[in-house]
């Protein structure tokens, strides 16, 4: 049997913007350049979309005025809201969905569409004929439980996880 294998790396390569940035934030950091801005300045506002990638989570901020938040499909994207008008968004599965956030009036402030895309940094995808296989690879390659991976190789890695999560927590306690 031939098995194939679909490498992905998108890892950010040095440039001139990059060294740009960083001399910009040291000036900031050192008050040469002006008032270092607080953490919650540089989360970016809810817009018209937003990518997140799968099983990872991302800060946007919520306008002003917000009583209720709705997720088009939760099956692809769940939102938490914390404290200071921030959500966090987590990828849950691949697809588009969307996000309408209203005020007490049932008046539309803001609607985004939420992207959730796959993995791609450090991730090796096996083919087996129809089977597959994802892999972590930072740097040694390990199992990696993934959306789209065969039945057989998803079931034996989560009951692995799960099964070394329960052997960190230690016996339970009754009550």
């Amino acid at each position: 049997m031939t098995a194939f294998v679909a490498w992905r790396d998108d890892r950010p390569r040095p440039c001139l913007a990059s060294w740009a940035r960083a001399l910009a934030f040291l000036l900031c950091m050192s008050g040469v350049a002006g008032p270092p801005a607080l953490a919650a300045d540089l989360v970016p506002e809810v817009g018209r979309s937003v990518a997140v990638l799968l099983d990872q989570a991302k800060v946007v901020r919520l306008p002003d005025g917000v009583a209720t938040l709705v997720v088009g499909n939760p099956l692809i994207a769940d939102v938490t809201v914390q404290p200071g008008n921030m959500l966090v968004i987590t990828g849950k599965g691949y697809g588009v969905t969307n996000l309408v956030a209203m005020d007490r009036a049932g008046g539309v402030l803001v609607e985004s569409s939420i992207e959730v895309q796959g993995p791609r940094a450090n991730l090796m995808v096996v083919y087996r004929g129809v089977e597959r296989e994802s892999y972590s690879c930072t740097p040694v390659c390990e199992r990696r439980i993934t959306l789209g991976d065969s039945a057989p190789y998803f079931t034996a890695t989560i009951n692995q996880t799960g099964i070394l999560t329960n052997q960190a927590q230690g016996p339970q306690q009754q009550r």
